[in-house]
């Protein structure tokens, strides 16, 4: 029983169905479905999927999307047992992201974020049109593994080169690794203002950041 519900948890993530995911959630809890279980053999696997299927372009933003959204919907559930119990999922790092000051694009980014937590981080979402002091404070405070600075216009790319130079003189670097994306910028760009990384889509900064942290040498997390 438990295998079938599973497998339905899975594909309520890859045919982006909020409503469906949520219901499972609920049923899998009714059942005695340990939520941890629920999350790495369920949902995890099937977002795992839809990333994927994304990569080799046989899955496109929209799906995304609904896959996050579906994702969401069923961690709602899934989080508030979590928290009832007085556990939290073993955490792989803490991460922060933001959009870069000036700039209000989010979507992208809040999608980085959903996979970020349906792997494990801990992901704290600064919001849109983000200072660097902000994004300094936050990584100083939430002891952040790894900042990630969003860019969705060329007038707002200077930000991220804001972020980083902040954070060279605050020496906030190398213990926290800064990564950058948006659609217009490139490799060259990153080299440029030396960041850690650039991702050019969610998935890509995902498989970024796993190797990022999973580099880092092992800190205790507030």
């Amino acid at each position: 029983m438990s295998e079938e519900l599973l497998q339905a948890m899975r594909q309520s993530i890859i045919d982006g169905a909020p409503d469906v995911a949520r219901s499972l959630a609920e049923s899998g809890r009714q059942a005695g479905l340990a939520a941890l279980v629920a999350i790495q053999d369920g949902y995890v696997p099937g977002m795992r999927y839809v990333g994927e299927e994304f990569g080799q372009r046989r899955m496109f933003l929209p799906d995304m999307v609904a896959a996050a959204e579906a994702m969401k919907a069923a961690m709602g559930v899934l989080e508030e047992e979590l928290k009832s119990l007085g556990s939290e999922r073993p955490t792989a790092g803490t991460i922060v992201l933001g959009t870069a000051k000036g700039d209000i694009h989010e979507i992208g980014k809040t999608l980085v974020g959903t996979i970020l937590s349906a792997n494990g981080y801990r992901v704290h979402d600064l919001g849109v049109d983000v200072s660097a002091e902000k994004f300094a404070a936050a990584a100083k405070d939430l002891r952040a593994d790894v900042v990630g600075v969003s860019a969705l216009l060329t007038t707002t790319m200077k930000g991220q080169k804001n972020v980083i130079e902040l954070f060279e003189r605050e020496g906030l670097r190398p213990n926290v690794k800064v990564i950058i994306g948006g659609a217009p910028v490139t490799r060259q760009w990153a080299e440029e203002i030396r960041a850690d990384g650039f991702a050019k889509d969610a998935v890509s900064a995902v498989s970024l950041v796993q190797k990022l942290v999973q580099a880092q040498p092992v800190r205790e997390h507030a």
